[in-house]
């Protein structure tokens, strides 16, 4: 009797996650709303551009002993088309994350989240900038629909809360990153293609090199990190969740999907970031947590349809 292929049936599950973009961009948003709520916590601790360093950096090292291979073996691809995997390094790892770490030191937490729901039309501005891909209607209406569930859970049903928000240097440059961000969002469809390990170590990698000369730079300035239990556990986080994971969930995501269809998944950040709230500290849930779930999630469906 043949025994049985074990290898195969171990990839199975893994090959079948890699062929489900909405699972995959909703874990996306699972771990970038914890990632909004770790760098606030060690404010004070480390430095943001430290911050955005140490996660870059620690994610390459954990990749690198699986991505090596790929890496080497799809180099003549990377090296084709460098420019590019420059470009998406610096927009989507290490421009982006250091400049919203420093944003996040000045502003709040409701005012993050009212920025970074701007990022469907970000993400919609940029494709139809770099590559003529307008919205169709249903995504229109979809991201529309989403956006007022994000905004009635953080207005947590008070609109007038909205009107008496304040905005401060921090969210012009959390702003800033978002749109830098979504810039690395609209490319991502036109990225070389090669191995996913490849494309990610090679950014994550790419991402941490171009933020060294600023990390010297804000550690001659006085700026320098408290190592102690916090700090050891934010970066675990920061590193395997919304970085390597979430990376991984969000490129193949894209890449099943598209840009515009993808990006109504960041209305599931604050989403996932009441739902945590509610879990681990103790919040009450409210009439206007379920309103505003069922609006984005129909909004996701509606925008997320061909």
């Amino acid at each position: 009797m043949r025994a049985p292929d074990t290898r195969r049936s171990g990839e199975w599950p893994i090959r079948r996650l890699a062929d489900q973009p909405y699972l995959l961009l909703s874990l996306t948003s699972l771990f970038w709303a914890g990632n909004v709520v770790v760098a606030r916590f060690v404010t004070g601790h480390v430095p943001p551009v430290a911050l955005a360093f140490f996660r870059w950096s620690g994610a390459f090292v954990v990749l690198l002993p699986f991505a090596f291979k790929h890496i080497r073996a799809d180099w003549p691809k990377i090296r084709a088309r460098l420019p590019m995997m420059v470009l998406l390094a610096a927009t989507g790892i290490g421009a982006y994350n250091t400049i919203a770490y420093y944003g996040l030191q000045y502003t709040t937490a409701l005012n993050a989240l009212l920025m970074q729901s701007a990022g469907p039309l970000f993400v919609a501005f940029w494709s139809l900038v770099l590559f003529r891909t307008r919205l169709t209607l249903a995504q229109a209406v979809g991201i529309a629909t989403s956006l007022a569930g994000v905004l009635v859970i953080i207005a947590r049903g008070d609109f007038s809360t909205l009107l008496s928000v304040g905005f401060n240097k921090g969210d012009l440059y959390f702003l800033t990153a978002l749109m830098i961000f979504c810039i690395y969002s609209a490319l991502m469809p036109y990225r070389p293609q090669m191995h996913p390990l490849a494309f990610l170590g090679f950014v994550t990698g790419s991402g941490a090199l171009l933020n060294v000369p600023f990390v010297i730079w804000e550690a001659a300035s006085g700026h320098v990190t408290v190592f102690d239990t916090e700090t050891a556990l934010a970066l675990a986080y920061v590193v395997i969740f919304p970085s390597i994971l979430a990376y991984l969930c969000y490129n193949r995501g894209v890449e099943l999907i598209g840009a515009n269809r993808s990006a109504p998944f960041y209305h599931l950040i604050p989403v996932f970031g009441s739902v945590l709230a509610i879990g681990f500290l103790g919040e009450q849930p409210q009439l206007f947590h379920l309103i505003g779930y069922v609006l984005v999630l129909a909004g996701v469906v509606i925008a997320a349809r061909r």
